[in-house]
């Protein structure tokens, strides 16, 4: 690792492909004089290595006297650098014959190619940051909403590190104390109050197992929400699909079984990214092509977070909750009953009767009609309200990674063990192996107790110039 700390490598730092400008980074001990070597500044007389740092400079990049292109170049001194490494950036017009000839120069002059979060490895192991942080930095790249934006900035600001660096501090105090107390095994003391650390161990377990019930929201605010709209066929599924998106996506007929397998699409709502998908309806049906979709429907709607089922506003308020039940779902995900085509019922009677028999189940119950765009916004509405319930329910904090997940399930298992020793009376040196573990969990969260297997498998999945 130290060896490969002092090459001075490069990457391009943009997305591939021709724009109006790209970016190349240059990082390491070489990074200057390198930069020297093919830059060439407007302002004459002064040399790269004597300008200061944080400061950005207009100038050429020539090969042998031809010059390849005009250029900013942003100039970064350690430990003030996103890598705490001298860093350069020339900021290039966007040709790809350009980007590879400023990249092969670079080379040729004594950088190598950065291998995948090559970049954000070395702000990890120069302190810049932790590993969680490190982490979220490929999280806030990959957002694609303002809600995953959220949990990844709170997470590149140190809001989950500085959770699990509290945890461990206090373990950390109790630890010392039983490590006195194997010091002193002959005159058979206990420094360390067991009752105090058996309350210190519930509040921490408590608080483990907060963030890792929050793994499930902090998932789908990084992927999307998955929205499953469910129902008999002919309910109008297809046809709120398609103003949800505003566009034809999913065919409309009053054929029953039209829909023969999922349809999925994405939007935004308020910052949320939600994925809809729409299924085929729900009868019974000899079609062998239509049944394989009727299963597809079922797969989806247990994994879904919240299931829009579609109804026809004629139907009977009873018939209505028979469907909710046939859907065999397990109370976690959030249903909301959509009486649909409103338009053509006397709609003050049929939402009185729906809401009295669904009340009992729970339910939220909407009056919409799909085909005239009527009350879509409450659905909306509706679908963001379920969200921040359970956004707010979290500590505040949100779980997205899945290492995090793992390692937090490893610290509660440990944190069980540790309170099960203190209530059997465990000595001290096996109550203490039980608290390091928990300790060793939570530090290979933040990187406090790592392997470069671990920084080997994390940094690969960044892209390359990050």
């Amino acid at each position: 690792m130290a060896n490969q700390k002092e090459d001075t490598i490069c990457a391009i730092a943009t997305p591939a492909g021709n724009g109006a400008i790209a970016v190349i980074r240059l990082n390491g001990p070489e990074a200057l004089l390198i930069a020297e070597k093919i830059f060439s500044g407007s302002t004459r007389g002064k040399k790269i290595k004597q300008l200061p740092g944080n400061t950005i400079h207009h100038g050429y990049i020539k090969d042998n006297g031809r010059v390849i292109d005009e250029v900013l170049l942003a100039l970064f001194r350690s430990p003030r650098s996103y890598t705490g490494e001298d860093m350069v950036e020339i900021s290039c017009h966007g040709s790809l014959y350009i980007q590879q000839s400023i990249l092969q120069l670079l080379i040729r002059n004594g950088a190598r190619m950065a291998r995948p979060g090559e970049f954000t490895q070395r702000a990890f192991l120069n302190g810049k940051m932790d590993l969680s942080q490190a982490e979220a930095v490929a999280d806030l790249i990959a957002s694609s909403s303002e809600a995953a934006h959220r949990v990844a900035i709170n997470q590149i600001r140190g809001g989950f590190s500085e959770e699990i660096g509290n945890l461990r501090k206090h373990l950390l105090k109790f630890i010392s104390l039983i490590e006195l107390e194997l010091d002193f095994s002959e005159e058979n003391v206990e420094f360390a109050d067991r009752q105090a650390l058996r309350k210190l161990l519930l509040g921490i377990q408590r608080q483990i197992s907060m963030l890792i019930q929050s793994f499930g929201t902090g998932n789908v605010l990084k992927d999307g929400i998955p929205v499953v709209i469910a129902g008999l066929p002919n309910a109008g599924k297809s046809t709120l699909l398609n103003v949800f998106l505003n566009e034809e996506r999913a065919i409309v007929s009053e054929m029953p079984g039209t829909t023969r397998d999922t349809v999925e699409d994405q939007i935004h709502i308020e910052g949320y990214l939600f994925r809809f998908i729409d299924t085929a309806g729900l009868r019974h049906t000899e079609d062998k092509i239509e049944m394989i979709g009727i299963r597809k429907t079922y797969e989806k709607l247990k994994h879904a977070s919240i299931v829009l089922l579609i109804t026809d506003a004629a139907e009977p308020a009873d018939e209505m909750i028979n469907q909710v039940q046939a859907l065999g779902l397990d109370n976690k995900q959030k249903i909301v009953l959509l009486l649909n085509k409103m338009d053509k019922t006397d709609a003050p009677a049929v939402m009185q009767k729906a809401r009295a028999a669904a009340g009992q189940l729970g339910i939220e119950v909407i009056g919409i009609s799909a085909k005239q765009g009527i009350h879509i916004d409450q659905v909306k509405r509706a679908l963001v309200n379920s969200v921040q319930q359970e956004i707010q329910s979290e500590t505040g904090i949100v779980v997205t990674n899945a290492r995090h997940y793992d390692a937090l399930q490893r610290a509660y298992a440990a944190s069980e063990r540790a309170l099960t020793g203190i209530g059997s009376g465990l000595p001290g040196d096996l109550l203490a192996q039980d608290i390091r573990e928990i300790m060793h969990y939570l530090g290979e969260i933040t990187g406090e107790i790592t392997t470069d297997e671990i920084l080997g498998n994390i940094f690969a999945n960044f892209c390359i110039g990050k």
